[in-house]
């Protein structure tokens, strides 16, 4: 049984995408100002962008998002958005 999938090439800029939201504080804040700009920025596809304005876990990662990258951008943007206590976490 297979448990990992490595994320196929297709999915490239979406996992690019999702990692600057993880690790790029002046693209989070391009995201949090214009999504749909910041996503241009990256080349992300209507259905890429749409999933992830949606914050769709399962689709992103059905599109080939890698797990850790979608909760870790999640994370991120939650963290900016809303107090956040890691005790609750």
């Amino acid at each position: 049984m297979v448990h990992y999938r490595f994320p196929p090439a297709s999915a490239y800029r979406l996992n690019r995408c999702l990692f600057a939201l993880k690790s790029d504080d002046a693209f989070r804040s391009r995201f949090r100002a214009d999504a749909r700009a910041a996503m241009r920025e990256m080349g992300l596809d209507d259905a890429d962008a749409a999933a992830l304005l949606r914050g769709e876990r399962d689709a992103l990662v059905a599109r080939g998002a890698h797990p850790y990258l979608v909760f870790m951008a999640d994370l991120r943007l939650r963290m900016e958005r809303e107090a956040v206590t890691f005790e609750y976490f």
